[in-house]
């Protein structure tokens, strides 16, 4: 499904008094924000503020700071309980399925599935699965794209948590709305909790854990992976752009792009993976055509710095549209058992060099979730559409 691409450029006042010079007014960056051309020209003016490893991870503290400033996430609220919840396990051929929801804020609540793999024993590699904006009776984390490629990485080894966004699955099941004004902030939060969730999980190898999303998603999956070093292996797929900067709230919808100090896009944050594992999946059918001409090669040039080029790769579809397709799923499990050491054996079908998925099976959007209701809910829980107070 291939959302709906536009041109919006909002400012913002951001001095209290209202009397805000001209150069403090930062912008708004999102949809089509830069012609192709415009951003192949600014790719160009980035890539010039360093020319060595020393001046590029001064340019990437900065980036990084920008983004959690104007995500209003500076400084890092404060850890609260989790207080996780996981309950009704489903038995499947090869793994494990489980509601599990825990509190990134008090009383703010993440829902999601926890995938896990029967019959391996010691530390295991875990994977965060983050969805996209597809609407629809099996959207969110339902969708099976995402219930395939969580029960084929659990089939392979892994602990996979599959988590919605705010006003999706659950969370809209129970009446919050992903129009909420803190939807940036909160879904960067709540995936930042989400790998702190994993690493309370005792089989849980905190050592290698991956992201990988589509869509939105992709945009959750290179947003994580540039403020937090935990994750060891990302994937973000068809999102990475320089010119197309999220067409939603929850990926563009606050100053993080464009300030009087500096201008960014999601290419360099992408790049700010670097030098860990980085698979960009992209295709011709969306704001992705152009990645292995323009958004590759820029990222590529920051993993030389660290003597890692080969840690970073891209497989393009220039025939196909947006979307976590069969076709891309195929091309993330590779890289993911590469670099997360998992266990292919039964899943990788090595006369056709394809990974199994008929043994997966797809599960009723009941049966996932955690609380029918708001009476099922600990009774602290906030109500839908509360501000969420992070401090």
């Amino acid at each position: 499904m291939k959302r709906l691409s536009f041109f919006l450029c909002i400012t913002v006042l951001s001095a209290p008094s209202g009397q805000a010079e001209a150069n403090d007014k930062p912008t708004l960056c999102q949809g089509n924000y830069h012609s192709e051309a415009d951003a192949v020209a600014q790719l160009k003016r980035l890539a010039a503020t360093h020319s060595n490893l020393a001046e590029w991870k001064a340019r990437a503290a900065a980036v990084r700071q920008q983004f959690l400033t104007g995500a209003r996430l500076s400084p890092l609220p404060k850890r609260t309980p989790l207080n996780p919840i996981i309950k009704n396990k489903r038995r499947y051929d090869g793994y494990t399925v489980e509601s599990a929801a825990f509190e990134a804020r008090p009383g703010f609540f993440v829902y999601g599935n926890l995938y896990r793999p029967l019959g391996r024993e010691g530390k295991r590699p875990g994977v965060l699965c983050p969805h996209g904006h597809y609407r629809g009776p099996e959207g969110g984390r339902q969708r099976p794209d995402q219930q395939h490629r969580c029960a084929t990485l659990a089939r392979m080894g892994a602990v996979v948590f599959s988590y919605d966004m705010i006003g999706f699955g659950d969370s809209q099941h129970l009446g919050w709305n992903h129009n909420h004004p803190q939807a940036l902030t909160l879904q960067t939060w709540s995936s930042i909790r989400a790998l702190d969730f994993l690493e309370t999980l005792p089989e849980v190898d905190a050592r290698h854990i991956g992201v990988t999303g589509c869509s939105g998603g992709g945009t959750q999956t290179f947003l994580l992976t540039m403020v937090d070093e935990r994750v060891a292996v990302s994937v973000p797929v068809v999102m990475v752009s320089a010119h197309f900067f999220g067409g939603c709230n929850c990926e563009s919808g606050l100053p993080i792009h464009k300030t009087p100090k500096l201008e960014t896009n999601n290419a360099e944050f992408a790049a700010l993976a670097a030098p860990r594992p980085l698979k960009l999946i992209s295709v011709g059918g969306d704001w992705t055509k152009n990645t292995p001409e323009v958004e590759y090669p820029f990222i590529r040039s920051i993993y030389k710095y660290y003597g890692a080029e080969a840690k970073a790769e891209n497989t393009h579809f220039p025939e196909e549209e947006h979307g976590y397709q069969a076709s891309k799923r195929q091309a993330m499990y590779p890289f993911m058992a590469k670099h997360l050491g998992l266990d292919t054996a039964g899943v990788l079908d090595k006369k056709t060099g394809k990974f199994d998925e008929s043994q997966n099976t797809i599960e009723k959007a009941a049966a996932m979730r955690t609380f029918n209701t708001l009476a099922d809910m600990p009774k602290h829980a906030l109500k839908p559409g509360a501000t969420v107070s992070l401090r």
